[in-house]
């Protein structure tokens, strides 16, 4: 574990290995310790395996403000957290859930830094051309449906739900929208209702132990959620910055996991195709859709990733 220094925070990293750098970019409500099962099989590969804690969660530094999660400063803490392990040299990235869009831009806005990116769960659907609040106000909101980003927006509503039982939070989201859930509407409620209304009380999982859960537990009992939470907040601030790189495109090899069970792979409804949606911004990736997996894919799934995404890197 090392607390590497990018200028503006300081993030915590799991580092393994040597040789080429690969950087690993959590999600929601996760940590580098998402990435449990890469770090070692990555290196043994012969690669630097270095799974960080986003800004905001568990050993890294934790700004107050909101804008302090804009998009724009993720990715600048990759660029700089690149430059300080592998001076001089472009690295490869890799991130799910919150983490794919963070390494999908980062690729997009500083190539020279990054020479290839894979991203798990979350497809690439090319800069934005309206905030992401103005899609799920049309589209939930302004119907009455409940939507769990907009329940996000309002400082402390949220962090005082998940923080009242970090544990409990964890465990039901994961289950929730897992591979290994029965089929069920959980999400379909009311506006104004809470996150964790209606999702089912997990069963137990093998990809998620009683000590993976005590981990997790952990983390967030001592960072607490304003941060995670924080990222949510961006939208507008995003789309602003995005606007710079709209006729951009990912030139650099890719890669896209997703799951056949996990109905962010498919953007909530808004694509039956994520790798051909993909492809239309990122020409040069290549898709896969794992059976029976849900949202957690490197967890839930770790053999069949991690087979793929060394293949993909060896290949680089």
């Amino acid at each position: 574990m090392r607390l590497i220094d990018t200028g503006d925070v300081s993030l915590r990293c799991a580092i393994e290995g040597s040789g080429p750098l690969v950087i690993f970019v959590h999600g929601f409500p996760e940590s580098w310790y998402s990435w449990r099962h890469q770090l070692g099989a990555v290196a043994e590969a012969g690669f630097t395996a270095c799974a960080i804690d986003v800004r905001g969660y568990g050993g890294s530094d934790k700004p107050e403000a909101i804008e302090a999660y804009a998009m724009e400063h993720m990715v600048g803490d990759l660029v700089a957290l690149s430059e300080a392990l592998q001076p001089g040299r472009s690295a490869v990235l890799v991130g799910h859930d919150w983490g794919a869009p963070i390494v999908w831009n980062s690729a997009l806005a500083r190539p020279a830094s990054f020479r290839a990116v894979a991203a798990l769960s979350i497809p690439f659907a090319g800069v934005p051309r309206r905030p992401f609040t103005e899609v799920y106000h049309e589209h939930f909101t302004s119907k009455g449906r409940y939507f769990y980003q907009e329940y996000f927006q309002q400082p402390g509503i949220a962090e005082a739900e998940a923080e009242a039982d970090p544990r409990n939070f964890v465990h039901r989201m994961m289950y929730s929208i897992s591979g290994d859930v029965p089929p069920g509407d959980y999400w379909n409620k009311p506006h104004g209702a809470r996150f964790l209304d209606k999702l089912p009380d997990p069963l137990p999982v093998p990809w998620l132990t009683t000590a993976d859960l005590d981990y997790y537990e952990s983390e967030f009992r001592a960072s607490g959620f304003r941060g995670p939470l924080n990222r949510y907040r961006n939208h507008q601030r995003d789309f602003a910055w995005l606007q710079q790189f709209a006729e951009a495109r990912i030139e650099q090899p890719a890669l896209f996991i997703g799951g056949k069970r996990d109905v962010a792979s498919f953007l909530f409804g808004a694509t039956a195709d994520p790798v051909g949606l993909t492809r239309s911004f990122a020409p040069l990736v290549e898709g896969h859709l794992l059976e029976g997996c849900g949202h957690w894919t490197q967890q839930e799934k770790p053999v069949e990733v991690n087979r793929l995404l060394i293949d993909w890197l060896l290949r680089l």
